[in-house]
């Protein structure tokens, strides 16, 4: 039997916590989806991501998207997301810190996930951190390890992914210390 394929994801930014929480009933009403985050984020937005069969998540994310009418601030559907992106907002553990290390930061949770899911799919990279909103003003970012070369490439597929106006930093790392690990996981 094959792998299943990787599970659709979505993202919807609200800019009410209040209309937040109706619309994450109701998008969880509509289809079987399971929700990754339903928070409250800096500064004041409500943010939601959750997962699923592409068909469910794409009529919970119209629903969700309907009940938020003008609280709706950004959305994003991957139909396909890179496996490593679900595992990594559950809260695995993340792989050590070997090769070079790209970091890419966005402004908005959705151009974040849009960004990895590119730089992810471009090369042979392993994510090592993703955080979303909580603590760094509704921004996002992602850290990556691989060799110079594909976390270079990686780096620029996932810039080119999102409009310029969402980007907030592309840093390379060629050797990054061992011990940085502790310091990603620690944000």
């Amino acid at each position: 039997m094959p792998p299943p394929d990787p599970p659709a994801l979505a993202v919807l930014e609200l800019s009410s916590i209040a209309r937040g929480l109706i619309v994450a009933d109701a998008l969880v009403k509509r289809a079987q989806v399971r929700m990754l985050r339903a928070d409250p984020v800096t500064p004041g937005k409500y943010l939601l991501v959750f997962c699923g069969g592409e068909e469910e998540v794409t009529e919970s994310l119209a629903a969700g998207r309907e009940v938020a009418s003008a609280d709706h601030l950004d959305e994003l559907f991957l139909p396909y997301a890179h496996p490593s992106i679900v595992p990594s907002l559950d809260g695995v553990e993340p792989p050590p810190i070997t090769g070079a290390l790209g970091i890419l930061e966005m402004r908005t949770v959705a151009s974040t996930l849009l960004a990895a899911d590119r730089a992810l799919k471009a090369t042979d990279v392993t994510l090592v951190a993703l955080h979303l909103a909580r603590g760094i003003d509704g921004k996002g970012y992602f850290a990556f390890v691989g060799s110079q070369d594909a976390v270079e490439a990686s780096l620029e597929a996932g810039d080119e992914a999102v409009d310029p106006a969402h980007r907030a930093g592309r840093e390379l790392i060629a050797r990054p210390h061992p011990d940085l690990d502790w310091a990603l996981t620690r944000l």
